[in-house]
């Protein structure tokens, strides 16, 4: 934005949200130029922090009116760069839209504004007798806005799902400032288009989220955690098909390489065995009588497939030793070099060994360290390539090995991201995955829906 227009818009935004909402320093405008991943910060032209619904609105309207490209930031804790803004652009902040506006215990709902946090959410409905499944790695200060426009994921999307599946309905503004809803309190809705369904995974490029309702559900009366301890990768990621296979889905199912464990006991001291190859942290809930079956015949899959130890928790002590270690992978392994790369390639679940697999060949191949742990009960494993950015050799082959990483989960029938999203990072590889035709289809819609190509432009684009 010029200069001019920048001091006059600041007037016009400073009438909206109030002076003290409305940051033009250079500092301010920094902090919100990056997110989590690894991309080179973009300056954007003014941050704008609305505290009301009818302020977000008229924000909206007002960057649209002058053509201002907007980027919506929760807690900028985006792995993709959804959240880098657009070069001069506006950063619309939701972190003064952090109510929760209702929590419904008789019809099982909630309504939020998109800047409450996760993990302050799930522990306000556990408060409440309910349960909030998605559990994403950064639920600690990750917002509901930025979990609903990544769809995010986490440890418990293998049997509960993620966060599409806890999104009834929404009200969200258009780029003329009009607010639009779709879905709603009920169970049953088939009232216009599905346009919540639309709005996530969208990344901000699609509208700007007002107020969203999420289902809730009762929690699991009993849970059984364990720790499965192999001497061979191959055993623990051929473990994971075989318990799927047997028809048992556990909450939880996660792998850690003998690199993470070893990262892992270092950083937190957790008493880990280290020697083992791979470790397999299992959870199955719900009634105590099928937690007990289902407990017993993964503990017994587990051994036929070679595990050499399974410990079980138990105690609540116990049980939260066994999560911290997997919630430590990526802050210890993140402590060891300058930068760190975390990705998401995920394939089908009965395709876990044969990626575990290229990922060894493809460390080996371009010399780089790679940590490997992540969902593997829904197949979504995170490479996490340690490297320094510096280091232009070294990171020109990290760039190929990425590239390969992909080309190899594609090949096994997989996507490019289960849970972190396109945004930048990965725009240029989509056109691999869903064709030039989807690629134009949707920026056909985009055109329609955006005219002026102001809502998080360049985003996901291919």
């Amino acid at each position: 934005m010029s200069s001019p227009q920048a001091s006059a818009l600041v007037g016009e935004f400073s009438a909206i949200v109030g002076s003290d909402n409305v940051m033009t320093s250079e500092i301010d405008r920094y902090a919100y130029s990056y997110d989590a991943a690894v991309l080179e910060p973009v300056m954007p032209g003014i941050v704008v922090r609305p505290t009301t619904s009818e302020a977000l609105g008229r924000v909206t309207r007002l960057c649209n009116d002058n053509g201002l490209p907007l980027t919506v930031r929760g807690a900028g804790t985006n792995l993709s760069g959804g959240t880098i803004p657009h070069p001069g652009g506006v950063v619309i902040l939701t972190n003064g839209l952090t109510r929760i506006l209702e929590i419904n215990e008789e019809d099982l709902y909630a309504i939020v504004e998109p800047g409450v946090v996760t993990a302050v959410f799930a522990q306000e409905v556990a408060r409440r007798g309910l349960f909030y499944p998605p559990d994403p790695g950064s639920q600690t200060v990750s917002t509901l806005g930025g979990n609903v426009a990544e769809n995010a994921g986490g440890l418990r999307g293998l049997k509960y799902g993620v966060t599409k599946d806890y999104v009834m309905g929404m009200e969200f503004w258009d780029v003329q400032g009009n607010l639009i809803r779709s879905g709603s309190r009920t169970v049953k809705s088939v009232t216009g288009y599905n346009l919540h369904g639309l709005m996530v995974a969208s990344e901000g490029t699609l509208g700007v989220f007002d107020k969203i309702i999420l289902k809730l559900i009762p929690p699991p009366q009993a849970a059984r955690s364990m720790m499965a301890i192999f001497d061979s990768i191959a055993a623990a990621s051929e473990t994971v098909a075989a318990i799927i296979a047997a028809k048992i889905v556990p909450a939880t199912l996660e792998m850690m390489d003998n690199f993470t464990i070893r990262t892992v006991d270092n950083f937190r001291k957790a008493g880990l065995p280290t020697d083992a190859a791979a470790l397999l942290l299992i959870e199955v809930d719900g009634h105590p009588g099928q937690v007990a079956d289902e407990a017993a015949r993964v503990e017994e899959i587990c051994r036929r497939q070679g595990a050499r130890e399974i410990k079980v928790a138990h105690d609540a002590g116990e049980r939260n030793t066994i999560w911290q270690a997997r919630r430590d992978a990526l802050p210890a392994l993140a402590k060891l070099k300058p930068t760190c790369v975390l990705e998401d390639a995920t394939v089908p679940r009965s395709k876990i060994p044969a990626m575990i697999a290229a990922l060894g060949e493809i460390s080996r191949k371009f010399d780089l360290t790679i940590g490997t742990f992540g969902h593997a009960g829904d197949g979504n494993l995170h490479p996490t390539i340690l490297t320094d950015k510096r280091d232009k050799a070294e990171w020109q082959r990290v760039e190929h090995a990425i590239e390969e990483i992909f080309d190899r989960a594609l090949a096994l029938g997989g996507t490019l991201s289960g849970e972190h999203g396109i945004g930048l990072a990965k725009r240029n590889f989509l056109v691999k995955e869903i064709g030039q035709a989807t690629i134009d289809y949707t920026a056909r819609m985009k055109k329609a829906l955006d005219p002026k190509n102001i809502l998080n432009p360049k985003k996901m684009e291919g």
